[in-house]
């Protein structure tokens, strides 16, 4: 279960409970916003879309008339929480704070989220351009230019850029050892539940990585803005370019995910080793791991693309 499905789900289970509570004339929230990793206390998604419908809750919203209370977010939210652990794929919801949902998912959710990452990915690049992609990097990074792109020249674990590539080299290849030893990337194997630290980790920053990629995109400006598509043929083309034009902070923000998804994956090969060591038999978990490998390489070769730089299978 991905962020965005999450958030579609929660929409719909709120609009029970509002049912279920008898409430009248409550807007509900447009969208849900699910956070992962989790802001708040445990869990594997979190959300405060109940505080977000609490503050349009007035007094006659309640069946009782006008001198009835309203529920209170922290009963919403455990109404809520309740609906959200009927369904597939939920194991359980904690209350945090105020009335913030913390959503922790099963084996079978997080199996499912992992098949749903590991999609097929941008092909990896026969070789790297070092001094175009450092150069694409510091842009991104809105780095000083010629300080940042040196430094990012230089192949060491100090290099943000060097460890993005790396790490996705290194899932490439890990991929390679698994079909040499007949090793076969299978999300979830006999119900492996990704709960080891290292690898919830990787996970919650995986599922994060559509959002942050959906922002740093260019908007289509002709189509979407308003202003734009009633502005006279002299506008100045300056407007149209920086409407359409990516934020550089999403692009910055994109840029520093990488570098946390490819320090992630790094510490999950070196706590988690996804292929048998020494004399070691694979497993289901090695299976298991395997696809969260995959599901990191797709995301750091889609990232990288989305840079406009390469992603080498061999560094």
């Amino acid at each position: 279960m991905t962020p965005a499905q999450l958030s579609r789900t929660v929409l719909l289970s709120l609009r029970g409970v509002v049912g279920d509570a008898g409430l009248r004339g409550v807007e509900l929230p447009e969208r849900a916003v699910v956070e992962s990793p989790p802001r708040r206390g445990g869990g594997d998604y979190g959300t405060g879309v109940v505080l977000q419908l609490a503050r349009h809750l007035r007094p006659g919203s309640a069946p009782g008339g006008a001198a009835a209370t309203p529920p209170g977010p922290l009963d919403l939210a455990r109404r809520l929480g309740a609906r959200l652990e009927s369904l597939p794929g939920v194991a359980r919801t904690d209350i945090a704070g105020a009335g913030f949902v913390n959503v922790t998912l099963n084996a079978s959710g997080r199996a499912a989220l992992v098949r749903e990452l590991a999609r097929p990915a941008h092909p990896s690049s026969v070789a790297d351009a070092p001094a175009r992609d450092a150069a694409r990097w510091a842009a991104a990074t809105a780095d000083g230019p010629r300080a940042s792109v040196g430094a990012l020249l230089v192949r060491t674990a100090d290099s943000p850029l060097f460890r993005v590539q790396y790490a996705h080299s290194r899932a490439r290849a890990v991929l390679r050892g698994a079909d040499a030893l007949g090793v076969r990337p299978e999300a979830g194997a006999d119900g492996h539940a990704y709960a080891a630290p290292a690898e919830r980790a990787l996970l919650a920053l995986l599922a994060d990585h559509d959002r942050l990629a959906a922002a740093a995109l260019p908007a289509p400006a002709l189509r979407t803005s308003p202003a734009l598509r009633t502005a006279p043929a002299t506008a100045p083309r300056a407007a149209t370019a920086a409407a359409s034009a990516p934020r550089a902070d999403a692009v910055s923000r994109l840029a520093r995910h990488l570098v946390a998804v490819a320090d992630a994956f790094l510490d999950l090969r070196d706590t988690c080793p996804p292929l048998p060591q020494g004399d070691q038999k694979p497993g289901a978990a090695h299976r298991a791991r395997t696809a969260l490998a995959e599901a990191a390489g797709s995301v750091l070769a889609g990232g990288l693309a989305q840079l406009g730089v390469t992603a080498p299978a061999h560094l």
